[in-house]
């Protein structure tokens, strides 16, 4: 398994409803990223077509849903081609359109690989409006590369609910992808202080990459960063990029490191020798979510 990846995350202005000049500054930043030797882009959620929604429109006629794509798409299979030449990971958030369904839309992250896969992690913790246009996911998502798993989170997934991290860990990624929307009117303290955590906790890598500036209404702090362990025990390090609230975060800007995930311990998941298991106990969690969840 591979240990040194060079990973880039986009803090990107997306053009509210305008697609096609959207997708057009995707594909730059990844040609972009092609000469620099990157092995994994990540672009924000939504950067296809912009974030904020409108309360006043009915759903058939939301800009998501309008715009919504699916992973068989010309756009998708174009995207697929440039991964496939340039040898990279791609992640961007966008609206997908269910291909079973086409009036379900979810909030998804599409992941294209060298090898001509194409998948969509769909949003599974839906925040604040997304409801008025999207339907949940279900499903975690792990991507196989030669790094290892990667773990694939959209934003309120990653802020407000560690346990689709933990899962992720657990499994064995020791790199977390988190595409995301994240305003300043949801205050910069929780965003900084969960994704810090998430290192701290599981002693994993993340890589953010947020919208910044001006969508619809939304005011977006950008602040992509790829952080991870320190060689300073029990410390965070930001190997590139900034916290939401640093003064030039909302920059647009693409944010390159090369890092070494064999720092990435996830100590808690190694069998504890003084007990004969790990600390990490599922078989207890189990029961307790079970009882939560009204099961016997």
């Amino acid at each position: 398994m591979k240990q040194v990846i060079s990973v880039a995350v986009v803090n990107f202005n997306a053009r509210w409803g305008e697609k096609s000049i959207n997708y057009e500054r995707i594909v730059g930043y990844i040609e972009a990223a092609s000469r620099r030797g990157v092995n994994l882009i990540v672009l924000p959620e939504l950067c296809l077509t912009g974030y904020d929604d409108e309360n006043h429109v009915a759903k058939e006629q939301k800009m998501q849903v309008r715009l919504a794509e699916n992973k068989y798409g010309e756009m998708v299979s174009e995207l697929l081609d440039l991964a496939k030449v340039y040898n990279m990971y791609i992640v961007l958030g966008m609206p997908e359109r269910n291909k079973k369904d086409d009036a379900t839309i979810h909030n998804s992250a599409l992941v294209l690989t060298p090898e001509s896969m194409s998948y969509t992690y769909r949003k599974i913790h839906l925040a604040l409006d997304e409801p008025n246009w999207a339907t949940p996911g279900e499903e975690p998502l792990l991507v196989e590369t030669p790094w290892g798993p990667i773990g694939i989170a959209i934003c309120y997934d990653i802020y407000a609910f560690p346990e689709l991290i933990r899962y992720y860990a657990a499994k064995g990624a020791r790199l977390i992808v988190n595409s995301t929307a994240y305003a300043k009117s949801r205050g910069a303290a929780k965003g900084r202080t969960t994704l810090e955590s998430t290192v701290l906790m599981n002693g994993v890598y993340v890589a953010t990459a947020n919208l910044c500036g001006i969508d619809l209404v939304n005011d977006f702090w950008g602040g992509s960063s790829i952080i991870g362990p320190s060689r300073k025990m029990q410390e965070v390090y930001y190997y590139a990029g900034k916290p939401f609230d640093a003064p030039d975060a909302g920059e647009q800007e693409m944010y390159i490191a090369t890092i070494d995930l064999s720092l990435a311990e996830r100590g808690i998941f190694k069998e504890n020798s003084r007990l004969g298991h790990s600390d990490f106990r599922p078989e207890l969690y189990a029961k307790w979510y079970k009882e939560l969840a009204g099961e016997k």
